[in-house]
């Protein structure tokens, strides 16, 4: 299942010599209910690369969203991401809980901060 999405982050830095990752705002993460080294799949907006990566945390209220290492050839300033991040369920026992399932969304301005 979808656990949680940030819509229309626009990348801030692209760190090639960095070892691996995405580098996001540790309020965004907070709000997305992201947790620092978990796997996610990144969607490029404006060229369509899709990739996946943990997240780690950025500095709080910078709006900081980062590639890093090999992810920092998926993208450049400026371009606009989806950062999904998907937790497995399992059915049995849980039908209430997947009937009423709702993920986090959290949908970005142009500064990256929640709109």
């Amino acid at each position: 299942m979808l656990k949680a999405k940030i819509h229309m982050a626009r990348i801030t830095e692209a760190n090639l010599s960095y070892t691996g990752s995405l580098t996001v705002d540790e309020n965004l993460m907070d709000l997305a209910g992201l947790y620092p080294f978990e796997k996610i799949m990144v969607s490029n907006i404006n060229n369509g690369e899709r990739f996946e990566t943990y997240v780690i945390p950025g500095e709080r209220g910078s709006g900081h969203i980062c590639l890093n290492g090999a992810a920092a050839r998926k993208g450049v300033v400026g371009d606009k991401i989806i950062i999904f991040a998907f937790a497995y369920i399992q059915e049995e026992g849980n039908e209430s809980l997947l009937k009423n399932y709702k993920p986090e969304i959290v949908i970005l301005s142009e500064d990256n901060k929640p709109v």
